[in-house]
């Protein structure tokens, strides 16, 4: 049974109600019972975790290390700050897909700036709650892919 890992930052337990034209009207709860279907269907066990803190997240990526085959993360706006939670994710062994809601290139320039990028596997923005279910998806691909190797 694989084990996927889904941490959230600092804003997104505000899902649904903050700026949702940007954001969307889906909670992170509603998007938590979206990768719980499918995780039921795959067999995989689910970790979710948000924090505001930048400190903790780092801590979350870093278990994930050892309890997880892979990461969905969707860093929030320490995605534009963080050179600890660059570093935390350089350290894993895990395929770890980058989600945003937005599209961050098409936003503020600050927002042009991403540390997480060059540390995980890929990034998929811009597509709103159905990018954490395209992780999921691409997490067992490569999960399926380094068990067979």
């Amino acid at each position: 049974m694989a084990h996927i890992t889904v941490l959230n930052g600092p804003n997104l337990n505000l899902l649904g109600t903050r700026e949702p034209d940007i954001y969307g009207r889906e909670t992170l709860a509603d998007i938590e019972a979206r990768l719980r279907v499918l995780a039921k269907e795959k067999d995989v066990t689910l970790h979710f975790a948000q924090t505001n803190g930048e400190g903790e997240l780092v801590t979350f990526v870093q278990e994930a290390r050892e309890a997880s085959d892979g990461l969905i993360l969707n860093a929030g706006a320490y995605t534009h700050t963080s050179v600890a939670l660059h570093d935390a994710l350089r350290a894993l062994q895990i395929p770890v897909i980058e989600v945003h809601l937005s599209n961050p290139a098409a936003r503020e320039s600050f927002r042009h700036v991403n540390f997480v990028a060059p540390a995980v596997t890929g990034t998929i923005a811009g597509l709103g709650a159905d990018g954490y279910e395209l992780a999921f998806i691409a997490l067992m691909q490569r999960i399926s892919l380094t068990r067979t190797e």
